[in-house]
């Protein structure tokens, strides 16, 4: 994926972006390396230090998600949200 093609997919400004992935480089946890098809672009590519941390934090908010949700919500809002969700994954297909 490109800078460009990443600022797209999450709805951002280029600038934005660029100076995020600047921070990720420089902290090893992405690379940035030329398209071997057109040299002009740079593809972005998680290291394995990156899809650790990522992985690591994934866990961390699903975790801290599952515990609130079973702490504050009854059975029935639980399933109202399970609902919820299958009608925004259809959205996305």
């Amino acid at each position: 994926m490109t800078a460009g093609e990443l600022a797209t997919a999450e709805h951002l400004q280029p600038q934005s972006v660029t100076r995020a992935l600047a921070s990720l480089e420089e902290q090893g946890l992405i690379r940035r390396s030329r398209d071997e098809d057109d040299r002009r672009r740079h593809l972005i590519v998680l290291t394995d230090s990156g899809a650790a941390t990522l992985t690591r934090r994934a866990g961390t908010t699903d975790r801290w998600l599952a515990e609130a949700l079973a702490r504050e919500l009854t059975p029935a809002e639980c399933r109202v949200l399970a609902v919820a969700a299958d009608l925004l994954e259809q959205l996305q297909t």
